[in-house]
C-alpha cells in the first residue's frame, strides 16, 4: 500500500549460500566417511562373479604379490620367519599396547594403517617408525577396494599416501585391501583392485595365517592361529585397531616369546623377503598436501560436532518451546473460559477503520460483515488510500448506514489508520484490513476486554479463509500453530509483540498517545503493539474474536508477504531494543517478547538450511531405520501440538494431513524468507512495500453473513 523507494533486492547472497551449503555438505560427507570406519578381515566382499579369474600362481604362492609385471610374482617368508602384520590403526588405545608388547620381546613388524586414523593421531605413525617398524596402505577409509569403482579405490590410495607423508614425510608402497585374508581367498574384483593398484607402485600384502583376532576367538584361539606350522615361515594378519584388542595384545606376550624359544625371528614384511625399504622419502607436495588433508579432515570433524550442538540446542530449545506454549494455554484457557468474576459489558460506540487500497475485490464483503455484526453502537470509516480499481465508489454504491468514505491520495497504509483514527468519533477503536471479513459476535467479544482499565490494546484471533487449496491449509496451520498459540502465551507473559493488521482493538487516547500509527517501519501492526507496551498498557489476546482474512495463494504471493512480515519485524525489533532496559510493560517486551523473537523468528531460521543439509548428509550415512524414527518422532511431536492448538481453536483436524508435506515446501519458504531480509537488513535496503493481489476469496468462502469456512466450529 505504501510508497517506499528501495534498491534492488540482494541475491548474491543466494550464492554464497549454496557454496556454503555444498561446502557443509562436503565437510559432512568427509566426517562420515571417516568415522564410520568398519574394522576386521570379514564384512564386506566383492561380487566373485566379476572381474578376472585369479592366476593359479596367485593363489597357491606367497602373500606378497608384485602385479606390475607381465605375469604376477609373488614371495613368502623364509622357514621361521614372522612377518607380523597389524590392520586397521592406529589407535590411540590399542597400537600403544601392541607396540609396548613388541618392544618387551624384541619384535618388530609392519603396520596397515587406515589413512582417517593417521590423520587423526599421526603423532603414532611416528612412534611406530621410530621403533623400527613399518607402515603400510590399508585405504582411506577401510573401504572394499575389489567393489569400489574406479575413482574411489585411486582416491583412496591417493590420500593414504598423502595423509602418511603428511604425518612421516614418506610415501607407502606396501599395501593391504580391507577385508582381505590369505591368496586362497582372493577374488577376482579384488584382483583386479589389487593389479590396478600395481600401477600407482604399490606391492599387495596378503597373509599366511589369518587369527581372525577381531571375532575375539579368545587368547589360546588367537596364539594357535598365529603360529606357523613346522617350522615355515609366515606373514601373519593380525588387527591393533577397528574394535577391543585385549585379546590380541594378550595373545602377544605369549606367542612371541614362545616362538623365539623355537627359534623364531619377528621382522617386518620387507626385510622378511629381503627387499628394499618399502617407505620412500615424500615430495613437498605429497607433504603439503598430507598437512591439507589433515586440516580438511579436522575441520570437517569440528563442522559436525557444531551440526551436533546445533541440533541439540535446537531440539531442546524446541521442546522448551513447546512446553511453555501448552503450559501458559491452559493458564490462558483457565483464565478466559473459566473466569473468576464476570466483568462489566462493554456497550461503548466502537469506530471501525478500514484502510483500502485497491481492495475491490473484498471490500464489499468486508463492509457487510462489519454492518451485520450484533454490535449495537458501530461506524465502520472506510479510508480510501489513492485506490484505482474503484474500491470507493464500492462501499458509496452499498449506500450503508453508518458507513462512511473517507478518500486520500495514496500515502501507505500508516498514513489511512491515522487517517481513519483522526475522523473516528468513538473512543474504541478497531482497526481491520480490507481483505477481512468479521463473524456477527466479533466486534462484540473484541471490545470486551477493555472492561479491564488496564488494557489498551486487544488482539483478535485471525483465521485463514480461503484454506481449500493445499497452501491455504499450510497457511491456515501455521496461523492455528504459530501464530494463535504463540498469542495465548504472550498474552500470559504480557509481552504481546504484535496486534495482526486484520483485527485489533485500541483505545483512541492510547493510540493518540503513542503517536499513532507509526510508518517509518514496513511492520507497522507489530512497531504500534510494542509502542502500545511501552508506553505502560496491557495488550492482550481474545481468541473468541475472529476474523477471516484472504491469505495468499501462491508461493510468489506468499514470499512477497512474508518478506515484507519478517523485514518489517526486525526493524520493529531494532527501534525498540531499548525495552530491554525499561521497567513494567516495556521491559517484559524486551526482556520475554524480543528474545523469544530473536531466537524462534530469526536465529533458528537462519540454521534451518543447515539443518536440511545435515538430513541429506543423515540420508547418506546414518541407518535409515533411525533416520526414519527420528523423523518421525518429530513429525508425530508436531502433528500432536498441532492437534492441541486446532482443539484450543475449535478447529477440525482434518488439515493435519497435510503436515509432512508442509516441512518439504513451506518450510523452506519460510526460512529463506528470512534469510533474505537479514541480508536486506545488513546490506542497508530498504524494502518497498509490496502488496498482495487479491482474489475475492475470503468474500466468496466466508460470505456476508460471517459463515465459518471448513467445518470451523462457531460458539
Amino acid at each position: 500500500m505504501g510508497r517506499h523507494i528501495a534498491r534492488r533486492d540482494p541475491r548474491a547472497h543466494w550464492v554464497l549460500l549454496l557454496l556454503g551449503l555444498a561446502l557443509l555438505l562436503a565437510a559432512l560427507t568427509v566426517d562420515g566417511l571417516v568415522t564410520g570406519l568398519a574394522g576386521g578381515s570379514g564384512g564386506a566382499r566383492a561380487d566373485t562373479s566379476t572381474g578376472p579369474a585369479v592366476p593359479k600362481e596367485v593363489v597357491t604362492g606367497g602373500p606378497v604379490l608384485r602385479l606390475d609385471q607381465d605375469r604376477p610374482v609373488s614371495r613368502a617368508m623364509p622357514d621361521r620367519t614372522v612377518a607380523l602384520t597389524f590392520d586397521d590403526g592406529p589407535d590411540p588405545r590399542w597400537t600403544p599396547q601392541v607396540l609396548d608388547a613388541l618392544r618387551r620381546h624384541g619384535a618388530r613388524a609392519t603396520f596397515f594403517v587406515v589413512g582417517a586414523r593417521v590423520n587423526e593421531h599421526p603423532e603414532l605413525v611416528r612412534r611406530i617408525l621410530a621403533e623400527g617398524h613399518e607402515i603400510g596402505s590399508h585405504s582411506f577409509t577401510h573401504a572394499d577396494l575389489g567393489s569400489a569403482p574406479d575413482w574411489r579405490r585411486d582416491l583412496e590410495l591417493s590420500l593414504t599416501r598423502k595423509a602418511v607423508a603428511g604425518a612421516v614425510g614418506r610415501e607407502v608402497t606396501l599395501l593391504r585391501p580391507p577385508f582381505s585374508s590369505q591368496p586362497s581367498a582372493l577374488t577376482g574384483p579384488e584382483y583386479a583392485a589389487l593389479s590396478a593398484a600395481a600401477g600407482t607402485g604399490h606391492v599387495a600384502v596378503l597373509a599366511d595365517r589369518d587369527t581372525k583376532d577381531w571375532q575375539r576367538p579368545g587368547v589360546p584361539a588367537i596364539v594357535k592361529a598365529a603360529t606357523p606350522e613346522r617350522g615355515r615361515g609366515a606373514v601373519v594378519l593380525m588387527h591393533d585397531g577397528g574394535g577391543d584388542r585385549a585379546q590380541t595384545v594378550a595373545a602377544l606376550d605369549q606367542l612371541l616369546p614362545g616362538l623365539t624359544r623355537q627359534g623364531y625371528r619377528f621382522t617386518t614384511v620387507s626385510e622378511g623377503i629381503d627387499a628394499p625399504a618399502s617407505m620412500v622419502p615424500a615430495g613437498a607436495g605429497s607433504r603439503l598436501g598430507g598437512h591439507a588433508l589433515r586440516w580438511t579432515q579436522a575441520g570437517a570433524g569440528w563442522l559436525a560436532g557444531v551440526m551436533d550442538l546445533l541440533l541439540g540446542v535446537a531440539l531442546v530449545l524446541g521442546v522448551a518451546r513447546l512446553v511453555v506454549q501448552v503450559v501458559c494455554a491452559q493458564v490462558h484457557v483457565r483464565r478466559v473460559r473459566r473466569p473468576r468474576r464476570t466483568p462489566p459489558t462493554i456497550t461503548a460506540p466502537v469506530s471501525v477503520i478500514v484502510p483500502a487500497y485497491n481492495e475491490a475485490a473484498n471490500i464489499a464483503a468486508t463492509v457487510r460483515s462489519l454492518m451485520a455484526s450484533d454490535y449495537p453502537a458501530l461506524e465502520v470509516i472506510v479510508v480510501d488510500d489513492g485506490s484505482d480499481d474503484d474500491t470507493a465508489g464500492i462501499v458509496e454504491r452499498l449506500r450503508l448506514r453508518g458507513v462512511r468514505v473517507v478518500r486520500q491520495a495514496n500515502a501507505g497504509k500508516p498514513a489511512a489508520l491515522n487517517t481513519g483514527i483522526r475522523a473516528a468519533r468513538a473512543d474504541l477503536l478497531v482497526l481491520v484490513d480490507g481483505d477481512t471479513v468479521f463473524q456477527p459476535d466479533t466486534v462484540h467479544r473484541l471490545v470486551q476486554g477493555f472492561a479491564d482499565p488496564t488494557v489498551g490494546a486487544i488482539s483478535g484471533n485471525t483465521k485463514v479463509a480461503n484454506r481449500r487449496r493445499l497452501l491455504g491449509r499450510w497457511q491456515h496451520l501455521e496461523y492455528v500453530i504459530g501464530f494463535n498459540l504463540d498469542r495465548r502465551m504472550y498474552d500470559v507473559l504480557e509481552c504481546m509483540p504484535t496486534i495482526p493488521g486484520a483485527i485489533g482493538a485500541f483505545r483512541r487516547e492510547v493510540l493518540f498517545a503513542v503517536g499513532g500509527v507509526p510508518s517509518d517501519t514496513l511492520a507497522e501492526d507489530t512497531d504500534l503493539t510494542m509502542k502500545v507496551l511501552r508506553a505502560g498498557w496491557r495488550v492482550v489476546y481474545e481468541e473468541a474474536a475472529i476474523a477471516w482474512t484472504e491469505a495468499p495463494s501462491s508461493l510468489r504471493q506468499l514470499w512477497r508477504q512474508r518478506y515484507r512480515w519478517c523485514y518489517g519485524t526486525m526493524q520493529a525489533m531494532w527501534k525498540h531494543r531499548h525495552a530491554l532496559r525499561e521497567r513494567g510493560a516495556g521491559g517484559r517486551l524486551g526482556r520475554r517478547g524480543l528474545p523469544y523473537l530473536t531466537v524462534f523468528q530469526i536465529v533458528l531460521p537462519l540454521t534451518a538450511p543447515a539443518v536440511d543439509v545435515y538430513a541429506v548428509y543423515g540420508l547418506l550415512f546414518l541407518p535409515w531405520s533411525t533416520l526414519v524414527l527420528a523423523w518421525a518422532g518429530l513429525l508425530l511431536l508436531q502433528a500432536l501440538t498441532a492437534a492441541y492448538a486446532l482443539r484450543l481453536d475449535r478447529e477440525r483436524f482434518g488439515p493435519l494431513w497435510s503436515l509432512p508435506f508442509q516441512q518439504l515446501i513451506y518450510r523452506q519458504v519460510m526460512y529463506l524468507v528470512v534469510v533474505q531480509s537479514v541480508v536486506t537488513a545488513l546490506v542497508g535496503n530498504r524494502l518497498r512495500w509490496q502488496r498482495m493481489v487479491r482474489t475475492g476469496e475470503a468474500a466468496a468462502l466466508v460470505g456476508t453473513q460471517g459463515r465459518a469456512p471448513g467445518g470451523v466450529n462457531r460458539r
